[in-house]
């Protein structure tokens, strides 16, 4: 039943009706984000991956400011080097983070941003004397960027979003990437931890009706690693009146090292070069307190990294690295893994970790999947052979796209209008533990005041209900339950905090009415597809009992019903009156209008007492008290960022507009002139002192293109650009005349031909 109640996922065979809108999928990585698309349109592949401006699959995650230019992606990649403190990356390992995190963080991987805190202690970035931009608002800068790619490669309006993030996530990076996703005005329909849609890629196009099998999942990023056990299995399902097998996984456990990735590595070979570059110069001379210098080896030791995965040498060059100097070295890969040393047992602590807490042998696995860019590093891949005993891996998906694919498989499957077959069941559950705490004036902080809410691995998504006595007003506290297992950043258990209030004066107010029992306090959480628990509402339950009168009645007829004496009465938010519930209470919870009419066969009697039991539901009211990194942002500061953010984009459209614009200019004046010097037609249906007349307007719209006009607005280059079609369309039509003219002509001729005949 467990996996029944999962989410059905399958390969696209069915559109349900036309839709107009798109769904898509966003891996959002440390410096990468990929983005896939389901198409709707009949004839084509039914997901396929979103290609940049630069016609790549996947694009940097940056935002650089320039000159109060905004750029993206690969605009913001092609000035890193220069411009080193203007262009933010990693933006997605700070979202949710406390601020000395962050700085702690971008200082060492050496990222010279000027970093500030913010009201609520959490990071912001400024990029200029008088402006900065919280994370969340420069992760919706890049999250809009992917949302404008996917509409640009469906040609449709991209409507709903799946987003992928790390399991180690905590409830303030949720949150807070979900608060960046509303910025950039994308609805998202789920979060999905990325080694869920890894499992569903993995899992869309196998039989497992022959045999369940349990596969993990290694996948090491730029910056975290995590490692997933999934359990693959089938059962038989109706359909159609039929019994038909289906697939289905669950998610068994999942264990990470948050600070373990492909960029600890590529730090290791920066520490090295910069050493070494240091004893070349000499003179104290320290590479590493000039950031473009940083920047520039950073970026080769990148691409000396990716050399060393496929060869047991690789160079490294430098031009003009500092103070003029050029740099150049080599390095061999047992120089490379001996550098990493202390890497190579960290990167297999989360696969240890999940044997262990699950009680399976390596034997036991079926198999091992590697995912994410640095798995590619063959060390990495001799240390996990060894440790399970293989002669090979299994590299089924592709290391870079599986995580984008099967999260837009899990999009397709939550939006409307798609239908699928070939059915996989999908259970993944929460990565932490949560518990509430009770506080208030009169309670000791013991066990009796903390309550377990959610064990680890508990289902997505789910409903939790509490329910406990309580007669005055109180505060919740909600916190991980394991303090040694925190989303990383984080030295607190508590992530949220709310005050409730309504119970004193509820209490109070029905303290002389006859309680058959204590007042009981009933808390209803949720635990959100997404990963996210939230405090949805909470009630105050009161069961009293009092003798009411009520009619005697003789019924004649035999095996007559009696109406119930317990009777259940909610009081919304209007706070309905007891004098309204005790006269629906007085009918035994029948309306009096199905009372209306007397029974032929009863015999009124006069009336008598009964004992009634009522219970009575009010409202509590709940205020959010949280505090910290992970406080949402207010309505006032999301309107404030929205506008901001919608500035910037039109900025952007404005700063492309002139662009083209430019462009057209530029290449109708040498497109032209080309025309005028190589065609002798031209001469046919002009004069000279016609052409030179052009010509002459050509060159000084020209000269004014690459002098003053360097900075025009959009108008001035279409304003130029008719002033110069004014001139030549006569010439133009002249020429169009010239040349369609013998066509015409045998086509008319022919048509008299065959009319005479």
């Amino acid at each position: 039943m467990l996996f029944r109640l999962g989410v059905s996922l399958s390969l696209l065979s069915l559109f349900l009706f036309k839709s107009e809108s798109a769904v898509s999928s966003i891996d959002l990585g440390s410096e990468w984000l990929k983005v896939a698309v389901v198409n709707l349109k009949p004839g084509q592949i039914p997901i396929t991956i979103a290609i940049n401006e630069m016609s790549k699959r996947k694009s940097p995650a940056l935002v650089a400011f320039q000159s109060e230019t905004r750029l993206l992606a690969e605009e913001a990649a092609g000035i890193v080097a220069r411009y080193p403190d203007k262009v933010f990356s990693n933006l997605r390992d700070m979202v949710g983070k406390p601020y000395r995190d962050v700085k702690r963080f971008a200082d060492a991987m050496y990222l010279p941003f000027d970093v500030v805190e913010d009201f609520r202690g959490a990071a912001m970035i400024r990029v200029s004397d008088d402006v900065s931009y919280s994370v969340e608002e420069l992760l919706g800068m890049i999250l809009k960027y992917a949302a404008n790619l996917a509409e640009f490669h469906s040609k449709a309006m991209v409507k709903d979003m799946v987003i992928s993030v790390p399991p180690y996530f905590g409830q303030a990076e949720r949150k807070g990437l979900m608060t960046a996703a509303e910025l950039a005005g994308i609805n998202v329909i789920s979060l999905i931890n990325e080694h869920s849609g890894a499992a569903l890629q993995y899992g869309i196009d196998k039989d497992f009706s022959n045999g369940s099998r349990h596969v993990i999942f290694y996948d090491m990023g730029s910056s975290s690693t995590y490692a997933a056990l999934v359990y693959f299995s089938a059962y038989n399902a109706k359909e159609f009146g039929k019994t038909v097998s289906a697939n289905q996984f669950q998610v068994k456990d999942v264990r990470w090292d948050s600070g373990l990735g492909g960029q600890n590595m590529e730090l290791r070979l920066v520490e090295y070069f910069a050493d070494e570059f240091n004893k070349q110069v000499g003179n104290g001379v320290d590479v590493r307190k000039y950031p473009k210098a940083m920047a520039k080896l950073k970026k080769q030791v990148k691409r000396t990294k990716e050399i060393l995965s496929a060869n047991t040498a690789a160079p490294i060059s430098v031009e003009s690295l500092h103070d003029d100097r050029d740099f150049r070295s080599t390095i061999t890969r047992e120089k490379f893994e001996e550098l990493c040393g202390d890497l190579w047992d960290k990167s297999l602590m989360p696969v240890k970790e999940l044997l262990k807490h699950s009680g399976l042998q390596a034997d036991d696995i079926y198999a091992v999947e590697l995912i994410g860019g640095a798995t590619r590093v063959p060390k990495l891949q001799v240390k996990l052979l060894e440790y399970f005993g293989r002669k090979d891996l299994d590299k089924h998906l592709d290391a870079d796209e599986a995580i984008v694919l099967g999260a837009a498989l899990h999009a397709a499957n939550l939006s409307d209008g798609i239908k699928l077959n070939r059915k996989l069941g999908m259970v993944d559950g929460s990565s932490y533990s949560f518990f509430m705490e009770l506080d208030g004036p009169d309670l000791s902080k013991d066990g009796d005041t903390r309550l377990l809410l959610v064990p680890r691995m508990k289902k997505l998504p789910s409903k939790i209900f509490k329910s406990f006595n309580r007669s005055k007003d109180f505060e919740l506290l909600l916190a991980y339950d394991n303090e040694g297992l925190l989303p990383p950043g984080l030295s607190s258990p508590v992530f949220a905090q709310y005050a409730v209030s309504g119970l004193t004066d509820a209490a109070n107010k029905y303290s002389s009415r006859n309680l058959s029992s204590p007042i009981k306090t009933n808390l209803h959480f949720s635990l959100s597809r997404s990963g996210i628990l939230s405090l949805d509402q909470a009630e105050a339950a009161f069961q009293v009992t009092e003798w009411i009168e009520v009619p005697k009645r003789n019924l004649t007829v035999e095996n007559s019903t009696i109406a119930s004496s317990n009777v259940s009465v909610d009081l919304g938010a209007e706070n309905t009156s007891e004098q309204n519930s005790n006269s629906l209470e007085s009918d035994g919870g029948i309306s009096n209008a199905s009372n209306s009419t007397t029974e032929p066969n009863t015999v009124d009697l006069g009336t008598e007492k009964k004992l009634k039991k009522m219970t009575f539901r009010i409202p509590l009211k709940i205020v959010e008290k949280t505090m910290g990194p992970g406080i949402p942002l207010s309505k006032e500061s999301l309107l404030n960022a929205k506008s901001k953010l919608e500035g910037l984009d039109k900025k952007d459209a404005e700063r492309r507009r002139t662009a083209e614009l430019k462009n057209n200019l530029e290449e109708y004046i040498y497109a032209t002139k080309e025309k005028f010097e190589t065609s002798e037609d031209f001469e046919r249906i002009s004069s000279n002192v016609e052409r030179q007349s052009v010509i002459k307007k050509l060159d000084e719209v020209q000269e004014w293109l690459y002098t003053d006009g360097e900075d025009a607005a959009a108008t001035e280059f279409q304003e130029r650009l008719n002033l110069l079609k004014a001139a030549t369309d006569p010439i133009f039509f002249r020429f169009n005349e010239l040349t369609a003219r013998p066509e015409a002509v045998k086509f008319a001729r022919r048509y008299l031909t065959e009319l005479q005949q």
